[in-house]
């Protein structure tokens, strides 16, 4: 261990500018340890090791006597020694970098496994041998699904990336690494099934579609990277299979765009003063978005509408976190499970909303 001396300031001697007497510490630093005649007029001064084996005038002064303890300043008479700190207390140094070809793996893994849904669900009817592409603007009540599919672009990328950051976190990655990691991989991927669209038969690029990925995205790496953020919003997908989809036989919940509703769920629990109230900290508002008689149709759309959303609902990772999981359950890997579920799925009943047609 290396140590470095910082001198404030060296004592004079009391007689004709002789230095007092001076002993060694145990690691052969010398330390004044002799008192003034002004410091110590009672008797000897006490001497006590420092954590490093040197040994410290610890008198105080005349000031002290009066005033009690105070800081340390220059002037006081002592020599101030900065040492390193011991072997345990220095931090470590960077955590081991994951191979590459690991999380080279994952990305790799969740593109093909995306695909393979897409060529059985999106894209069986062929693919074009020209690139295509399409503006389908956003909300509007003349849009292709009146603006629920461009909540879903940005709900599911959204979730890709919160849910691969803690993939990532489990190969070895560090947080800030991972969620940029799941940010890329899960825009990534979703951009790609753009560009696919865009040389289907069926579909069009578009690039609505696009921008409604990246903003999922962007949200989730914000989320993980501020956990204040992360206590206080949740995004999720509330989905009951529409009347429209049992009419035309739709069994994809991903398809069925009017049994889809978007929620923003701002919890009571994430506010500090809040959370120590305890009915409150159980509830939140939520504000919400869906539409209805759109997609999936059968060439005839019924009655489409927009509908916005709000109302008070119920936190039940909060309302679970105090009631069922006390005890061992508490912070084990069933409740992160179902924390992990509640985060980005909202379950029926559990709300009293009202709406507003568009």
């Amino acid at each position: 261990m290396v140590f470095a001396a910082s001198l404030l300031l060296l004592p004079a001697g009391a007689n004709g500018g002789t230095f007092p007497d001076r002993v060694p510490g145990d690691n052969g630093v010398i330390s004044d340890v002799s008192p003034t005649a002004a410091e110590s007029p009672e008797g000897p001064v006490p001497l006590v090791p420092g954590d490093n084996g040197v040994i410290s005038d610890t008198s105080p002064t005349a000031a002290e006597r009066m005033e009690g303890p105070g800081p340390r300043v220059p002037g006081d008479n002592v020599l101030i020694f900065e040492t390193s700190p011991p072997a345990a207390e220095r931090p470590e140094g960077p955590a081991p970098r994951v191979p590459r070809w690991k999380n080279a793996a994952v990305m790799g893994g969740i593109g093909l496994t995306v695909g393979v849904y897409g060529m059985i669900a999106w894209w069986d009817d062929g693919f074009s041998g020209s690139f295509r592409t399409e503006t389908e603007g956003w909300f509007g009540q003349n849009t292709y699904a009146g603006g629920a599919d461009k909540l879903g672009h940005a709900f599911f990328t959204y979730t890709g990336g919160r849910l691969l950051t803690r993939g990532f976190e489990a190969l070895g990655n560090d947080t800030a690494r991972s969620s940029r990691l799941a940010m890329w991989t899960s825009l990534g991927v979703m951009v790609g099934s753009e560009v696919v669209d865009g040389f289907s038969n069926a579909y069009r690029f578009s690039y609505e579609d696009v921008v409604s990925n990246a903003a999922g995205a962007v949200f989730a790496f914000l989320v993980e990277r501020d956990p204040r953020l992360d206590a206080l919003l949740d995004f999720r997908l509330l989905y009951w299979q529409s009347d429209d989809a049992k009419r035309v036989g739709e069994q994809d919940p991903i398809a069925d765009y009017s049994g889809q509703t978007f929620l923003l769920a701002l919890k009571a629990d994430g506010v500090p003063r809040l959370r120590e109230v305890p009915l409150l900290r159980h509830l939140e508002l939520q504000v919400g978005y869906n539409t209805r008689g759109y997609e999936p149709n059968d060439g005839v759309k019924i009655d489409p509408h927009r509908r916005v959303y709000y109302g008070v609902g119920v936190n039940l990772s909060r309302l679970l976190s105090d009631t069922v999981f006390r005890g061992d359950l508490k912070g084990g890997k069933i409740q992160r499970g179902t924390d992990t579920v509640l985060e980005f799925l909202q379950v029926p009943g559990t709300a009293v909303r009202s709406y507003r047609r568009l």
